[in-house]
């Protein structure tokens, strides 16, 4: 049997040895969280920006583009005059931003666009200048039919027949619930030559019997 070695007390260790392993502690740390990828702030993926639930994984530039009343070069306006980097994610923004960008989406004016980039210009009741965007788009829209119904204008009358207003052909168009087809000319006469040649003797009186012959 081999004899135990007694292990060697705290109290006796070498000072200058502790002192080592204690210092090589915090740079080892170092090493293994430099090695670890950083976590990233977690995106938002839904955001509401106008009455719109916009996915909060694009960028903005992308994001809003699916707000009515905003198109391409109205996105990039606006965000190059509210100094809004396009690139940067939608889910990052925080309430106060959210809430600059729809007031920048809702009057541009203030940012300073020229008029020709809004799309309600010189309103029929006030004169004014302005931008639709989101659920007032379509509450406009509603509004500008029925006073053209009322006024029954030529457009107003071609919207209450629901028919095109903008001089479309409707030969072939907005036929709604009738079979497409054209028949040719000369088979629309013989259809209605026959037609008309089976009214007449569907028609006429029936003969009178002659006066030695007795009714049945």
């Amino acid at each position: 049997m081999g004899e135990k070695k007694d292990k060697p007390d705290k109290a006796f260790e070498d000072p200058e040895k502790t002192d080592k392993s204690e210092k090589q502690k915090p740079e080892e740390k170092k090493k293994e969280e430099k090695g670890r990828p950083k976590e990233e702030k977690r995106l938002r993926v839904l955001v509401r920006v106008l009455g719109a639930d916009l996915d909060g994984e694009k960028s903005v530039s992308h994001a809003i583009l699916h707000i009515k009343g905003v198109s391409h070069s109205f996105v990039k306006a606006v965000l190059t005059a509210a100094k809004i980097d396009p690139n940067k994610k939608l889910g990052a923004f925080t309430e106060a931003d959210i809430a600059a960008l729809e007031d920048a989406i809702r009057e541009p004016a203030k940012l300073g666009l020229p008029e020709w980039v809004m799309n309600r210009r010189r309103d029929v009741e006030t004169g004014a200048v302005g931008h639709m965007s989101g659920p007032d788009v379509d509450m406009v829209e509603k509004f500008d039919v029925q006073r053209m119904v009322d006024a029954k204008s030529y457009k107003g009358v071609r919207h209450m027949l629901g028919l095109p207003v903008r001089g479309q052909r409707t030969r072939a168009s907005f036929r709604h619930n009738k079979a497409v087809g054209v028949i040719k000319k000369s088979t629309r006469l013989a259809q209605g030559g026959a037609a008309g040649a089976a009214a007449p003797a569907a028609t006429a009186p029936a003969a009178k019997p002659a006066a030695g012959e007795k009714k049945k």
